[in-house]
């Protein structure tokens, strides 16, 4: 991780600290950031990623610690694109979602290929779509149960706004990141990986 990486992350995350809307919410949402600069600061030595990949992880992190900031349902950015497009709810947190399968995508797909895991290419994808769907699904599952035990922070950290279908919207949303992610990102990944 650079400097310039290192900085935009810490001061993105003091901005969100900052009086956000809900202190618990905030805390739920940017946990996994924290969680993810942890695991690169710590594995960073024996395992450098392509600069595509901290460049991705970053930008996933900035969309949670805006969702931690306003909560997902109250992004101002959100609810301008559902003015815009004459949306009945606010849908940064499908933006969210997208990012939770482009960016692991991107990730295990390094992994997999480094690390020499798995060499067939239609195997790699179809394990690596598997894999973001099993992530989305257990995220689902954490925040059904975090909505469960905490209701006071229950709506703001769920962000279904009423809509039924949400969780479900929420899993497709990050199986099309990952689709996108492998189909439009590969080539260009596999150029990086070669230049390590």
């Amino acid at each position: 991780m650079t400097l310039t990486w290192q900085g935009l992350f810490w001061l993105t995350l003091i901005w969100s600290g900052w009086q956000p809307f809900d202190q618990t919410t905030w805390a739920l949402e940017v946990a996994p950031a924290l969680m993810a600069w942890a695991i690169l600061v710590g594995t960073g030595r024996r395992f450098a990623f392509t600069p595509m990949i901290y460049t991705l992880i970053l930008i996933h992190c900035i969309i949670l610690m805006i969702g931690g900031k306003y909560t997902y349902a109250l992004v101002p950015a959100g609810d301008w694109l559902s003015d815009l497009f004459g949306w009945s709810r606010n849908n940064y947190d499908k933006l969210g979602h997208l990012a939770q399968g482009f960016v692991p995508a991107m990730v295990a797909r390094e992994l997999f290929i480094r690390l020499k895991i798995v060499s067939s290419a239609g195997w790699r994808f179809a394990l690596i779509v598997l894999s973001v769907l099993g992530i989305s699904a257990a995220y689902e599952l954490i925040e059904w149960w975090v909505a469960l035990l905490s209701e006071e922070a229950a709506e703001s950290f769920l962000g279904t706004q009423g809509y039924v279908w949400d969780t479900q919207s929420d899993m497709f949303m990050a199986l099309l990141g990952a689709i996108a992610a492998l189909l439009a990102l590969g080539k260009w990944h596999d150029r990086q990986i070669a230049h390590l």
